[in-house]
């Protein structure tokens, strides 16, 4: 049996706010812009983040200096002070640290934890290590989660990991067009052991970029989070609220 971390709930909470694969970037200020307006304005008790809130992350040592990860801290840093902000790791931001949190007043979360909301259980996950099907992804996780890849990248000149970071950004970006890319999706029966082992009802994860809901029998069922572009047309700005009547999606634009 796997012991999930799990936060409970002040009894105050009566909303929290969940979001995920916002991918932000200095190159899509009109996201960055509906992402501030959010922080400024949600009457939520707490927020979670659950993973890619950056497109890239490579050291908290670049929010030290002035600049676009600077003005996100800040603009975190803000929101923290009205309300709880919880982070969990992505795919793409997996190298944000004890430094950036507390620069910008984030607690971070294990993948995944159980949250304990009215008396409801919710698995909350970033998704993507749930997608069984992605070896090769899989594979590349396992590599750069451990510390001694991690310690080698970050005592690289903060330069030279920009550069690499978009190496590896358009290396990814190519397999993606490559003919025959199969997307692999989050594994119904690993999605079904976790939720049984959580004694929770419905998990909550990002990483797909496919919004909906699926029902997993057994009376569970896994709600997917949308990305965030506010430059689409129409534009995906959508976070999920959960309250004593369950979870219901919200479009901020």
């Amino acid at each position: 049996m796997t012991a999930f971390a799990e936060l409970v709930a002040p009894a105050a909470w009566r909303t929290v706010d969940l979001v995920s694969d916002l991918h932000l970037q200095a190159a899509e200020p009109a996201t960055v812009e509906a992402w501030q307006g959010y922080l400024q304005t949600t009457p939520a008790d707490a927020i979670f983040i659950l993973g890619d809130l950056f497109e890239v992350w490579v050291g908290d040592d670049a929010a030290a200096l002035p600049g676009f990860e600077a003005q996100c801290a800040g603009m975190l840093r803000l929101a923290a002070e009205r309300q709880p902000i919880f982070f969990m790791h992505g795919n793409r931001d997996f190298l944000v640290g004890a430094a950036f949190a507390a620069q910008s007043g984030l607690t971070l979360l294990d993948d995944p934890t159980v949250l304990v909301l009215h008396g409801r259980r919710w698995l909350l996950s970033h998704g993507d290590i749930l997608c069984l099907e992605d070896t090769e992804y899989l594979g590349f996780r396992a590599q750069v989660r451990t510390a001694a890849w991690q310690d080698a990248f970050l005592a690289r000149p903060l330069d030279e990991r920009r550069a690499l970071a978009r190496s590896i950004r358009a290396q990814s970006e190519d397999r993606k067009r490559s003919p025959g890319r199969v997307w692999a999706d989050v594994d119904a029966e690993a999605a079904r052991t976790w939720l049984r082992q959580a004694d929770a009802p419905t998990l909550i994860h990002g990483h797909t970029h496919k919004p909906a809901t699926h029902a997993l029998g057994e009376g569970l069922e896994r709600i997917v989070l949308s990305d965030w572009d506010a430059s689409a047309h129409p534009p995906r700005v959508q976070l999920l609220c959960l309250s004593s009547a369950g979870a219901q999606r919200v479009d901020l634009r």
